[in-house]
Order: C-alpha cells, then sequence, then structure tokens
C-alpha cells in the first residue's frame, strides 16, 4: 500500500496538474452522469434531442432522472465523500514542503571615535528550506479513516441509488396517473358520444309518437351530466399532463403524447411470490438499508481512529537547510561572502500524554454514534418490510381487479348493446337503456383504473426491492 502510494505521490509531482487529474483513483467511483447508469446507457448519457411521439415511461423517467434537483445533489454528495477518501488514501503519503527566499539587504555600521572602522554594505540574500515527513506507523489511526471514508462514500452511493429510485417510483405514478387521464378523457368523450346516441333514439320515438317526452328528457339529462364528466376528465388530463411535464424539467404548458392506456405492460406473475422472501430480499438490497450499514461500518471504523489517535506515532523526517547570508562583520572589515547548508534525516516518535480528558468523552460520543446508527439500520429494516407487505397487497390486490373490471366491462357492453337495441325496436324503456349506459361508463372507468393500479403497484413493489437498477429500457413500460 505504502509503495503503490509512493509511487502515485512521485507520479503527481511530475505531471502537469489537469482538470479532473485523480492520481489516487477516486474518481472511479463517481457514475458518469446523476443516473448511475440505472437505465443502461440510453439513460447514462444525459443528452436527449426532442422529445418523442410519443412520450414513453422510460424517456419521462430518463429525463427526470438527470433534470431532478434532488438526483444531482445526491450526485453531488458522492462526489465529497469521494473526495474524502481521496484525503483520507493521501494521509498514507510522505508530506514535502519547501520556502524559498529572496531579499536585498543594507548594512551599515560605525565606531564611536574611530571613523576607519565603520562600514557600509549591501547585497542580495536567498535561502531555501526543505523538510520531508512520512507517518510510517500510526496503530492503525489512517487505515480507520479511510475505512471510515469509505464506508461514508458507501452511503452516499446507496442514498444515491435510493434518491433515483424514489425519483423513477414517483415518475412512474405520475405518468401513469397522466396516461389513466387521458384514457378516462377518451372514455369520457366515447361515454358522451353513446348518451348522445341515445338521446338521438329518445328523440326519434317521441317525434314518431311511440315514447313519452319524459323519455326524452331523461335521455338529455344523461347526456347534459356525460358533457360536465367530459368536461372533467379534459381537466384532470390537463393536471396530470402538468405535473409529468414538470417531472421532466419541462413547462406545465407543453402538450404531452403518450401511448394509449391498453399499451404497456401486461398482467403476469412476476412479483407474486413469496412474501416472506420478498421481505428478505428488500431487507438485504434497498438502497437506503445499505446507505444504514455504510453509516454503521463508518462509526465503527471513527471509533477506531479515535482509539488510535491516542497511541504513539512513528514518522520518517527530514529537512535541508541553505542560505548564503556572510558571516558576521568584525574589526571593520567587510564580511567575507559564505553559504551555509545543514541537514539531517531520521525517525520521530510523538507520544501523546495528556490531553485534558477530551479523548474519553469522544470515544464515548463515538460509541453512542455507533448505537444511534444500529438503531437507525434496524428502524430502515423494519420500515421496508413492512413497505414491500403493503405494495404487495397492492400489487395482489389490483392483479385481480384487472380480471374483475375486464369481466364487467364485457358484461357492460353486451348489457348496453342489448338495451340499445331493445328500445330502438320499442321493446325496452329508456330507463333499461340509461342504467345500461351509465353501467358500460363505468366498466370503461373500472378498467382504465385497475390497468393503472397494477401498473403502478408493480412498479412500486420493484422500487421497494431495490431491483429497479437491474431493469433494461426495454422492459419499463
Amino acid at each position: 500500500m505504502l509503495a503503490h502510494l509512493a509511487a502515485a505521490s512521485v507520479i503527481a509531482c511530475c505531471v502537469p496538474i489537469a482538470y479532473a487529474f485523480d492520481p489516487l483513483g477516486t474518481n472511479l467511483s463517481v457514475a458518469g452522469t446523476p443516473t448511475m447508469g440505472m437505465l443502461g446507457s440510453a439513460g447514462d448519457s444525459c443528452t436527449f434531442d426532442g422529445l418523442p411521439t410519443p412520450v414513453e415511461l422510460h424517456d419521462a423517467v430518463e429525463r427526470a432522472m438527470c433534470n431532478n434537483p434532488r438526483t444531482r445533489q445526491a450526485w453531488a454528495n458522492v462526489k465529497v465523500q469521494a473526495a474524502a477518501v481521496g484525503t483520507a488514501r493521501a494521509a498514507f503519503l510522505p508530506t514535502v514542503s519547501t520556502t524559498l527566499q529572496q531579499t536585498r539587504q543594507w548594512t551599515a555600521g560605525d565606531t564611536a571615535g574611530n571613523a576607519g572602522y565603520g562600514s557600509s554594505k549591501a547585497g542580495n540574500q536567498h535561502s531555501a528550506n526543505a523538510s520531508l515527513n512520512w507517518v510510517l506507523y500510526d496503530f492503525g489511526g489512517r487505515s480507520a479513516a479511510l475505512a471510515s471514508a469509505t464506508a461514508l462514500l458507501t452511503a452516499a452511493q446507496a442514498n444515491q441509488r435510493a434518491i433515483l429510485q424514489t425519483v423513477f417510483a414517483t415518475v412512474a405514478k405520475d405518468f401513469y396517473a397522466a396516461q389513466a387521464a387521458w384514457g378516462a378523457m377518451v372514455a369520457a368523450r366515447e361515454i358522451e358520444a353513446t348518451a348522445q346516441a341515445s338521446a338521438d333514439v329518445a328523440a326519434a320515438r317521441v317525434e314518431r309518437g311511440v315514447a313519452p317526452i319524459s323519455d326524452q328528457l331523461q335521455a338529455q339529462t344523461a347526456l347534459a351530466d356525460a358533457v360536465v364528466n367530459r368536461a372533467n376528465a379534459q381537466r384532470e388530463w390537463k393536471v396530470a399532463s402538468g405535473t409529468l411535464a414538470a417531472d421532466m424539467n419541462l413547462s406545465p404548458t407543453f402538450e404531452l403524447v403518450l401511448p394509449d392506456v391498453g399499451d404497456g405492460a401486461a398482467p403476469n406473475r412476476d412479483f407474486i411470490d413469496s412474501v416472506e422472501r420478498l421481505i428478505e430480499q428488500a431487507r438485504d438490497a434497498y438502497p437506503g438499508v445499505v446507505a444504514a450499514e455504510a453509516q454503521v461500518a463508518a462509526a465503527k471504523a471513527n471509533a477506531a481512529q479515535i482509539k488510535a489517535e491516542g497511541k504513539p506515532r512513528l514518522s520518517l523526517v527530514g529537512q535541508f537547510n541553505y542560505n548564503n547570508r556572510p558571516n558576521a562583520w568584525q574589526g571593520g572589515y567587510p564580511a567575507p561572502r559564505a553559504t551555509h547548508r545543514d541537514w539531517y534525516v531520521g525517525v520521530q516518535v510523538t507520544f501523546p500524554i495528556f490531553e485534558g480528558f477530551a479523548r474519553k468523552y469522544r470515544t464515548a460520543q463515538a460509541n453512542a454514534q455507533i448505537e444511534l446508527q444500529r438503531e437507525a439500520l434496524d428502524d430502515a429494516r423494519r420500515q421496508i418490510g413492512l413497505d414491500v407487505w403493503n405494495t404487495y397487497q397492492s400489487v395482489l390486490t389490483a392483479t385481480a381487479n384487472l380480471n374483475h373490471s375486464a369481466t364487467l366491462l364485457s358484461l357492460a357492453q353486451r348489457s348496453y348493446d342489448v338495451a340499445h337495441e331493445r328500445y330502438r325496436m320499442g321493446v325496452g324503456n329508456v330507463l333499461e337503456l340509461l342504467n345500461a349506459q351509465s353501467a358500460l361508463a363505468s366498466g370503461k372507468k373500472q378498467q382504465i383504473v385497475a390497468l393503472t393500479d397494477w401498473r403502478s403497484a408493480r412498479l412500486q413493489l420493484a422500487s421497494k426491492l431495490g431491483e429497479i437498477a437491474t431493469w433494461r429500457r426495454e422492459v419499463i413500460r
């Protein structure tokens, strides 16, 4: 380790400093973009052309991950901790310093009663000093500091993944909400058209004198209600669309085009597994738990570092001095020119003896910090277990509701077709038609809600399991 770092030190002395110069290799721990490559090479570039039409989920997620201030803050924090690791590694290298001095000196001397012994002199003087200090052994203090910095870097990376997954889940939720709002608006338009057709049939029957005017009035009332619902659906679409646009750092007024609500992932049993296994998986893989584990490791390393600082330290020391300061003036004669050199090299042992009991309390503080981080880890594991359980139940319910809503819509469509034909032929009555029409409208809405709920619950569960980072772009639908 010391030989490797010494070589790096020599290189650092001889290579011109350039942008992103990283002799101790800390930049390898920092992702090239805020996304950490979670969505593959396409999501890692953070360079975008025009927004595609229609906008797919992965398009929205990539833009949000690259542009969201929270993801960029987490990325910057990783850079901070990576630099801290570099500082800890640098402690294994020697420190070399030098001082150069150039002066102009004037000297004048007079002897009372004897002018011949006076003198006056001016000249340039220069001096140089170089010193070396290399800690050879410190009972593990530097190693503990490096372990602490490395653990904090791991925590920062895990925190970055957690924030990315939170942003992913939020954008996915908003995407599906916007997609559902668009589907609801399309369904509302279809329901309005259906109500218009029913009102036209009722008007035709009244005009022929085969139905009372009340049939026409009831049909027109249902049409007016459908018009109001369609206007409300348009408002919900605008709100949901603006929210999704803002997630992508676009203006809320941006006109988005989304896929049809029926396009995308279809129901499957990818997440219908033993809930106990899923909870255990989340407790091991969820970034929040990984970050909490790293904080515990960092606290332990910090306690070890504080303990090692109270022990002796062995260092290699050396120094070289040079100057051309003239010798002292004597007897009225000018001081002769001279040069002076001295140097030394040796070992130095430092023994900390008394620090006012500060170390005792620093050690107590470090041990309490370990206890605090352990409790935070237990709480993180408890919370993620509960989150997985709740989200798992949502997936189960949403999967079952998909089948129920499909059956409901099929029956409602057949019922409306029969009622409409019966009323047109003069066999049925308007209440039967309007009830079937209302059931059809409800069935369409429930199918949209069930499909979007299932997709959202599916990704929410994936987020809790810490699996989003392993997904490929083509399956994020």
